[in-house]
């Protein structure tokens, strides 16, 4: 399994607000085929992290490609960084 953590910039907790309700009820973005999404926020530094769990490397390919495509009115804030990791230990309770 592989995750794609990205860090965004000036996310207002009124933006992810907006954001989470244009979300319930509705499907991933064509093309994107994440197994489960998590956003962490910060209010108080305006920061988020938006963490996309993939079954294989050709998903988050994929993925990444159309997620990178994405127009900046369609993401929390300002996007400060990507990163692909390799998710080693998983563990819910």
């Amino acid at each position: 399994m592989l995750a794609r953590v990205v860090e965004f910039d000036g996310v207002s907790s009124a933006r992810l607000a907006e954001m989470k309700q244009e979300m319930e009820g509705t499907e991933q973005p064509e093309g994107v085929s994440a197994k489960e999404f998590i956003v962490l926020h910060d209010a108080s530094a305006e920061k988020a992290l938006v963490i996309l769990f993939f079954d294989s490397e050709a998903d988050y390919q994929s993925s990444d490609a159309v997620l990178n495509a994405m127009p900046a009115d369609e993401t929390p804030g300002h996007r400060a960084a990507v990163a692909k990791y390799d998710v080693v230990v998983r563990e819910t309770t």
